[in-house]
């Protein structure tokens, strides 16, 4: 079901029912999930109000390269640039493929350089003095053992928050040792979780028994699940007390410590890209980059010759 929404009069109709038929379309083949459709459908109507009165079936690939070189101007970041120009190809192709256009729009526009840097994982040790501490200290036994499984969960299986926060009920007794998640896309996928999490999951859901909710981690209203904003709360909570930054402990970092950890003990990219959930090779090779980059880094602090090693490394290939 497309969001609901009040009409923005200064995007051309014709732009407008493009952009519909373009995001309905990503839900019939993609699943597309609704952030996603309004993080486009705000991308798309910029950069139709700007091209205004002009339709988007109408404009020229310079109006592109005019409107990338204005956001440059404006001071808006390469990385948001790249999303949107991410954006605009798709919906180019749409086009191409619907026949609205005998070119592709996009064609030729090259992509904003950034760097694509990943948050800096916590160290084995650190993620021991998380799970530690377990709790948040809260005189809420329920908050306590909500914690407990959430960061179990985090850890050993490397989920979205949103996947995790999305979890039923019911997931923890799937059989196998094997926890069911459907992730970005409406992709499903299987990923070991450990006794620990389970036996924190049972614990947890034996305490809300009476809400009979249909989440694992439900909010204060049982029949919907514990919001992004609740849980962070909670998670800085959990910092503080295991003595930790908590500007360096979110969501995300716990998912790249879980990946990271994996391969630093040798685990397989093809395996690590399944129990992410990626849907390309290539957004998981990103963690093979930053180990590459964290060895030369070893290797010219730690080798008596480290500077020298370094510098031919990088000017040798080897």
């Amino acid at each position: 079901m497309m969001e609901q929404r009040v009409r923005d009069t200064r995007v051309p109709v014709e732009s407008m029912a493009l952009i519909d038929a373009f995001l309905e379309t990503m839900v019939a083949e993609r699943g597309a999930a609704e952030r996603t459709r309004l993080a486009y459908r705000a991308d798309l109507e910029d950069f139709a109000r700007w091209c205004a009165p002009l339709s988007l079936s109408d404009v020229s690939r310079s109006k592109v390269q005019a409107y990338f070189a204005d956001q440059g101007r404006a001071g808006i970041s390469a990385r948001t640039q790249a999303r949107r120009l991410s954006c605009f190809k798709q919906f180019a192709r749409f086009m191409l493929q619907m026949g609205v256009r005998a070119d592709e729009l996009t064609a030729g526009q090259v992509s904003p350089r950034y760097h694509s840097g990943l948050p800096h994982p916590l160290s084995e040790d650190e993620v021991k003095r998380l799970l530690g501490k377990g709790t948040c200290g809260h005189a809420d036994l329920r908050r306590d053992l909500l914690s407990r499984v959430a960061l179990e969960m985090l850890y050993t299986t490397g989920l979205r928050i949103s996947e995790l926060l999305s979890l039923p009920a019911n997931c923890v007794r799937h059989r196998g040792g094997m926890l069911p998640v459907r992730g970005k896309g409406g992709r499903e996928r299987l990923v070991p979780f450990s006794s620990a999490a389970r036996e924190a999951a049972e614990a947890l859901l034996a305490y809300d028994a009476i809400l009979d909710s249909p989440w694992l981690f439900s909010g204060r209203n049982p029949r919907k699940p514990l919001t992004r904003q609740g849980f962070d709360k909670i998670l800085y909570a959990c910092a503080v007390k295991a003595g930790l930054d908590p500007q360096r402990v979110s969501p995300h970092v716990l998912r790249h410590s879980f990946a990271t950890h994996l391969l630093n003990r040798g685990a397989d990219l093809r395996a690590l890209q399944v129990l992410l959930g990626h849907a390309d090779i290539t957004t998981t090779q990103i963690y093979t980059q930053v180990m590459t980059e964290r060895l030369k880094e070893a290797v010219k602090q730690h080798h008596p010759l480290g500077r020298d090693s370094g510098a031919e490394t990088e000017e040798t290939g080897a």
